[in-house]
C-alpha cells in the first residue's frame, strides 16, 4: 500500500510538472519551432526535388548525345568547328589492328551482332583503318602529316561542313579545312569526322584527305581512325568496346 502511495505521489508531481511547462512556454517558440521543422522538411523536399531534376537532366543529356554519336540529329544542331578542336599529337590504329592488339573488339563486336563474325569485322575494319600516315600532328592552324617515315606539314583554313545520309539512315558530319599553304604532298582538303557535330575537344577522329573536296565526300569505305599517341593499343581497344 505505502509503495502505490509513492508511486501515485510521484505520477501527480510529474503531471504538475509538466502542466506548468506547457504553461509556462512562449507560443512564439512553439511557432518558431513549427516554422523551423516545416523550413527543414521542405528545405529537404526541395533538395530531393533538385537532385531528381539534375538526375533527369543528365540521363536526358546522355540521352541526347548517345544519338548524336549514333549519327540522328537535326540539320540546325550543326555548328561550325575550329582546327582546335582536333588538336594535339594522334596516332593511326591501322598498325594496332595489324599487330593484334585490336582483336578483343572485334570478338566483342561478334558477341553482340548475328550479322559478322570477329574475322568478318577485323577484315572490314582493316579496309575502313587502312592507311600509311602513321602518326598526324596538329597545332593552331597546322597540320603535319608523319607518312613512311617523312614529315609534310601544311597550314589549313576552315572550309564549311556537310552533312551525309547514310545506307543504314544515320547521318554524319565532315568538318573541311583547305590547304593555304605547305609543302608538297600536303593534300588540298581534309576532312574530320568524329560523331560530334558542335565545337568539342575530339577524344579521336576518322580522316579523310585528298584534292577533290566532293570526291572525298563519296568516301565511305575507307576512314583512317586516329586516337592520341600516349595511348597504348589496350587502351584504345577498351576505349573502342565503350562505345
Amino acid at each position: 500500500m505505502k509503495n502505490s502511495l509513492i508511486k501515485g505521489a510521484g505520477i501527480l508531481a510529474l503531471i504538475t510538472l509538466f502542466s506548468a511547462g506547457c504553461q509556462s512556454a512562449d507560443p512564439s517558440d512553439v511557432e518558431q519551432e513549427t516554422t523551423a521543422s516545416s523550413t527543414a522538411q521542405a528545405e529537404t523536399k526541395e533538395t530531393e526535388s533538385n537532385h531528381d531534376h539534375d538526375h533527369e537532366h543528365s540521363h536526358a543529356h546522355d540521352e541526347e548525345s548517345q544519338k548524336i554519336y549514333d549519327g540522328f540529329f537535326e540539320d540546325s544542331q550543326v555548328e561550325d568547328r575550329p582546327l582546335s578542336d582536333w588538336a594535339g599529337d594522334w596516332q593511326s590504329v591501322y598498325p594496332l589492328l595489324e599487330n593484334g592488339e585490336l582483336d578483343e573488339v572485334f570478338e566483342d563486336k561478334a558477341l553482340h551482332s548475328d550479322d559478322m563474325t570477329a574475322e568478318e569485322y577485323k577484315t572490314y575494319y582493316t579496309v575502313g583503318y587502312k592507311t600509311d600516315v602513321e602518326r598526324v600532328v596538329i597545332a593552331e592552324d597546322q597540320v603535319s602529316f608523319f607518312q613512311n617515315g617523312k614529315e609534310l606539314s601544311g597550314t589549313y583554313t576552315y572550309d564549311g561542313f556537310e552533312i551525309l545520309t547514310y545506307e543504314a539512315g544515320n547521318r554524319g558530319v565532315r568538318f573541311v579545312f583547305k590547304l593555304a599553304e605547305g609543302s608538297g604532298g600536303m593534300p588540298q582538303f581534309i576532312q574530320f569526322s568524329d560523331h560530334g557535330i558542335s565545337p568539342t575537344d575530339a577524344d579521336h577522329y576518322h580522316l579523310y584527305w585528298g584534292d577533290d573536296r566532293a570526291a572525298l565526300l563519296d568516301e565511305v569505305v575507307n576512314w583512317p581512325t586516329y586516337y592520341p599517341s600516349d595511348m597504348d593499343g589496350h587502351s584504345i581497344a577498351h576505349e573502342m568496346m565503350a562505345h
